[in-house]
């Protein structure tokens, strides 16, 4: 049986991880129907640009100090990466990090810059990749959504929610691998009982949905996923975030790529947020649900996005 995370476990990595993270602000959406309003949590101010510093930092922070100091190794389409990166950089730990070929070249960059080493690998094989790495190097894996302490991390976005908006009714939340709904409904359900999780992905990588109506894990081929716009929702659950998944959510809604692209533009011109399309899928699935009365929380959770991608998005190009 499966051991699922609790609040116990979110609140002990928010005081973890507290010293290391911005707390980010519950932002109003001043122009959205005064029935729902809607607050937006903007991931994408963190340090590296998104959420994922969070379980980066908590899965490190809770490594016994000798393990750590042999280094750490993960993998990941691109902002895992950083924020394992830029954790091992703020603990003084080398970090090995495989990710796809075809992460955005500003993803790798930034890895790199933190000073970590970046192995780069054909599509599917970054798992295969980083477990030669363990072998190789002795490092421990973090991986990016696959481990209590990841969710825990996560889950304190769902935390800070409850905390400034006790009234939620609605909180939509991306997802991928499904280490960020996990923690977040995980928290929500136990805080904001009243309030609905909706999970929100790609039509194009849309597995979890797929899943959860079959209820058994469903795979969809890595080439079938990355037709998605949206590169950091590539991923697919884990036996472990599956678990949480099916406990914690009301729904999981599916957006279209025009309608990521909007949501991006929309951020951009109404909320002065940059944002990747990964970033912008919860305001998407948002703007396609009849969600409850009463105040929506919509996690803005990633800005990592290429100048050039952005450029065409921001300007209506296909």
């Amino acid at each position: 049986m499966v051991k699922l995370v609790t609040l116990d476990d979110i609140a002990a990595a928010a005081q973890r991880i507290a010293a290391d993270i911005v707390r980010t602000p519950l932002l109003p959406a001043r122009w959205a129907d005064p029935v729902r309003p809607v607050w937006l949590k903007p991931e994408n101010l963190q340090p590296i640009g998104a959420f994922k510093i969070r379980g980066a930092f908590n899965a490190l922070g809770g490594l016994d100090a000798a393990v750590r100091a042999a280094g750490v190794v993960t993998y990941s389409s691109g902002n895992h990466a950083q924020a394992v990166a830029y954790a091992a950089a703020a603990y003084g730990v080398t970090a090995h990090i495989v990710m796809p070929e075809e992460t955005p070249a500003v993803k790798v960059q930034a890895t790199r810059s933190h000073g970590a080493h970046v192995v780069l690998c054909e599509a599917g094989e970054r798992e295969s990749v980083a477990a030669e790495l363990v072998e190789s190097t002795g490092g421990v894996l973090v991986p990016p959504f696959d481990h209590p302490d990841v969710i825990a991390g996560q889950g304190t976005i769902g935390l800070e929610i409850a905390q400034d908006l006790p009234d939620v009714a609605t909180v939509l939340v991306p997802i991928s691998g499904g280490g960020l709904a996990s923690g977040v409904g995980t928290a929500i359900r136990a805080l904001c009982p009243r309030a609905e999780v909706i999970g929100v992905e790609p039509e194009l990588a849309a597995d979890t949905a797929e899943s959860l109506a079959a209820g058994a894990l469903v795979d969809w081929p890595v080439a079938q996923r990355n037709r998605t716009i949206a590169d950091g929702l590539r991923s697919t659950p884990s036996a472990l975030t599956f678990a949480h998944l099916q406990k914690v959510l009301d729904d999981v809604v599916t957006v279209t790529e025009d309608e990521i692209r909007s949501a991006v533009r929309e951020l951009a011109n109404r909320a002065h947020l940059v944002t990747e399309p990964s970033g912008a899928v919860a305001l998407a699935g948002y703007r396609k649900v009849a969600t409850s009365p009463g105040p929506a929380a919509v996690i803005v959770s990633g800005g990592n996005v290429e100048p050039s991608l952005l450029a065409d998005i921001l300007s209506g190009s296909q």
